[in-house]
């Protein structure tokens, strides 16, 4: 299916438009309120029971599901006093990931990959807010990737609810990483059963479709990285307020998973142009072997074609063709001329 792509010089600012595929599930809230002591769970919340966030001891994420209603996201980020510009951000689905710094809160949005047995690869654009005490993310569809985190709420696992709203960004992002992480493995996977040994005996064309295909793909999930890389970056060189400094560690290890993920995508993608390489050195070296044998063949058969094109002539005045062995004796040296000719091709390695 085409993209849909943004027309932003007729585009009203107050009226944004949604660019996604809209799905069957209708829109559904989910809000988490926690601190040390105990959280709450509203898994059937509701945008009319939102009005804002409050301003107290507790951290607030509010999870939405589905974007495709216009109206409940954007009253919801009215509420929240988000920008125009962002919610259009979160809206258009088809746009490069981005991180964008508000004077209350930051702005991300970025791509999950689904892990997936087929050849396609499928992609969710995931936006956050960040703000004070709160975050609320945004996602297309329904997804589990975000279920052991709302499980450590639910039994207190870990630090995540003596710690702000950055530190569950940070395991958000981190569950991100991690689908990345099976996506590429399985492009590993993939590159391991392209059964190299069969290339070696006889390349296929659609292998090297399949290495193509692998190559643009990897490329996209490369893509995709380096904005989570850059905005890590940021936080790494800059003071954020949003950001608590004992929280700047975790953020650390974004980058380093960051790091790891294009290094293992270089590294397929090195694969991938060894194999284009080796495929085509293998047609070229089948298509010399063909052109070896033709050429033996035909000047093999050069001085015998030359030798029966002589005595094919019908001139009354060749004494050869009234003597008695005149025909057994060509025939000894057409075959004598054959041997000796397959005897210096043998010797010099041609076939």
């Amino acid at each position: 299916m085409a993209k849909k792509i943004l027309n932003r010089k007729k585009l009203n600012p107050h009226t944004p438009v949604f660019t996604g595929i809209k799905h069957s599930d209708e829109t559904s809230l989910q809000l988490f309120s926690y601190n040390v002591d105990e959280y709450l769970e509203d898994s059937d919340y509701s945008e009319a029971s939102f009005t804002k966030i409050p301003d107290d001891k507790n951290q607030y994420w509010l999870n939405i599901y589905g974007i495709h209603d216009i109206e409940q996201i954007k009253s919801i980020c009215t509420k929240l006093g988000v920008h125009q510009l962002a919610i259009q951000d979160i809206l258009d689905v088809n746009q490069r990931p981005k991180f964008q710094e508000y004077d209350n809160y930051w702005f991300f949005s970025l791509k999950s990959l689904l892990p997936t047995d087929s050849e396609e690869l499928l992609s969710e654009q995931l936006s956050f807010i960040l703000g004070k005490n709160y975050l609320v993310s945004f996602q297309e569809k329904k997804a589990d990737y975000f279920d052991h985190v709302r499980q450590q709420i639910r039994d207190n696992v870990g630090i995540i609810r003596e710690r702000s709203t950055d530190y569950l960004l940070y395991l958000l992002f981190e569950s991100i990483l991690d689908n990345y992480f099976k996506t590429v493995r399985n492009y590993e996977i993939k590159l391991e059963e392209l059964n190299l040994s069969d290339i070696n005996t006889d390349p296929s064309p659609d292998t090297l479709v399949s290495i193509d295909l692998y190559k643009r793909q990897i490329h996209q999930i490369k893509r995709t990285i380096i904005p989570i890389k850059e905005f890590v970056t940021k936080v790494e060189r800059e003071e954020f307020n949003l950001i608590n400094p004992k929280h700047i560690k975790y953020f650390y290890e974004l980058k380093d998973l960051c790091l790891s993920l294009i290094d293992d995508c270089d590294q397929i993608n090195l694969r991938l142009e060894s194999n284009v390489n080796m495929f085509f050195s293998i047609q070229g070296h089948r298509m010399n072997q063909v052109m070896k044998t033709l050429t033996v063949v035909a000047t093999i058969f050069i001085p015998l074609t030359f030798i029966a094109g002589i005595y094919g002539m019908n001139f009354v005045n060749m004494p050869e063709l009234n003597w008695k062995w005149g025909y057994f004796g060509i025939w000894v040296i057409i075959v004598f001329v054959f041997g000796g000719m397959m005897y210096y091709f043998k010797k010099k390695k041609w076939y």
